[in-house]
């Protein structure tokens, strides 16, 4: 199993708005069933494979405050058996047949994700729909896959030198926000979790109606209503669990952090802004995506043309954009100096750029950077692989079929007054932190 601690599509998300106008992105179909289970089905048929991705719209932010650590917990057990399907032999059935399975966590969902040949599909979809209404959780499982959870736990941070400044920026960012945890929980959480835990938050989450079936790939619509009536249809929703509720951000505020680690072998920067996201305000989303491609994505964007080319501040920078949460987003800029750089001073180079590419930006240049944005589509329509994952977390934090398909339309759309607008509002009127990760032995 995977431990993902944020899940961020965006290089799929620069794929995905590079449609032709007018063109539907996957010409993706939805349903819901009676209990409330909403399936997404992305026909392609070039290849007899199909993606099958089952999210649950809960997370390590739906955790009770002490209990870090159990929604990745419960995703490992989740492949330990159910009532019918005892012990490994979930996996086991699976490898026989040819399957490629496996599951992330991040802060706002869980997924659970097999490739297949069309002709397993069936398979599949019995053992998944299985595990979602008959979990069973033995003691001696608990203990466990507690264990592995803790010893992966501790690898990640004694095996990754940046690991505490991670963890700490993240603190800083998020203040008082569920964002601010860790979705692998910290060691002593872990360590102090229990069976009950973990078996409420299934109780209370893995249910049908808070859970989103994507099938991308070799598979129609007629047949995919079919068989998930057959298998997911009959399945009761039970009383869902209190979600997590999101505190607001302190605005216009900053933050910095700055660390010296042993084993870091080149400074680094990194400076975050509390961004809009799809659900605090879907309209801010398609222009500051257009900015993020504009400001610091590729070596013709003007932050690389600025620092690293002209300037010669940098050997590297990029921005990054993230609308995908079921709160606030994120608007990235990382770089690391040039020899001679101190962090201090690429700080004020960056932030001059960033004024000074909002200061030069105009008509031309955003239509041009749109019009890259809109070049082709081929690849991302090509491969169900692609095609479930972007649909699943597009649909996980609520966007509709319609919102995904038509997104390329409304980047078509954005207009540079808004553009400037909505990036003006983001720089000077939202919260800001700032990390400078330092070799040891250096300022």
């Amino acid at each position: 199993m995977v431990n993902i601690k944020n899940i961020i599509f965006l290089g799929l998300f620069a794929c995905l708005l590079s449609q032709p106008v007018q063109a539907k992105l996957f010409g993706a179909k939805s349903f819901t069933l009676d209990n409330g289970l909403q399936v997404v089905v992305a026909e392609n048929h070039k290849a007899p494979i199909v993606k099958y991705m089952l999210w649950y719209k809960a997370g390590a932010v739906d955790e009770p405050n002490g209990k870090g650590g159990t929604a990745h917990l419960l995703e490992h057990l989740m492949f330990r058996g159910t009532s019918k399907v005892s012990g490994a032999m979930f996996d086991d059935v699976l490898k026989k047949n040819g399957v490629e399975s496996n599951a992330f966590t991040s802060l706002d969902f869980t997924a659970y994700h097999h490739v297949l040949d069309i002709s397993k599909l069936e398979l599949v979809m019995a053992l998944e729909a299985d595990r979602m209404e008959n979990l069973q959780i033995t003691p001696e499982n608990f203990s466990l896959e507690r264990d592995i959870v803790y010893q992966e736990r501790k690898q990640v941070v004694d095996n990754n030198p940046s690991a505490p400044f991670t963890e700490s920026y993240r603190k800083i960012l998020w203040q008082e926000h569920p964002y601010n945890r860790s979705v692998s929980g910290t060691e002593n959480e872990i360590k102090s979790l229990t069976l009950e835990d973990v078996q409420n938050f299934y109780n209370g989450f893995y249910s049908p109606d808070n859970a989103i079936l994507v099938l991308a790939g070799d598979i129609d619509f007629q047949t995919a209503q079919v068989l998930a009536q057959k298998y997911y249809g009959e399945i009761k929703k039970r009383p869902l669990a209190a979600k997590a509720k999101f505190s607001k951000i302190k605005p216009a505020m900053q933050s910095k952090l700055e660390m010296t680690l042993p084993q870091i072998n080149t400074p680094r920067l990194i400076k975050t802004y509390i961004a809009p996201s799809f659900n605090t305000d879907k309209n801010a989303i398609y222009d500051l995506t257009v900015f993020s491609k504009y400001l610091g994505e590729g070596e013709t964007s003007e932050l690389y043309k600025d620092l690293v080319l002209k300037q010669k501040k940098t050997i590297s920078v990029s921005s990054s954009y993230d609308y995908t949460s079921r709160s606030y987003g994120l608007f990235s800029i990382s770089a690391l100096p040039a020899d001679g750089v101190s962090p201090q001073e690429l700080e004020q180079a960056i932030d001059a750029s960033v004024q000074k590419a909002l200061r030069e930006m105009n008509i031309d240049k955003i239509n041009n950077t749109k019009e890259k944005m809109l070049s082709g589509l081929v690849y991302l329509q090509d491969n169900p692989f692609d095609a479930a994952d972007t649909l699943g977390v597009m649909s996980a934090v609520g966007m509709s079929v319609a919102d995904i398909e038509n997104h390329a339309e409304h980047i078509k759309q954005v207009k540079y007054q808004d553009i400037k607008e909505t990036a003006t509002k983001m720089l000077s009127q939202t919260f800001v932190a700032t990390g400078i990760l330092n070799p040891k032995g250096e300022n």
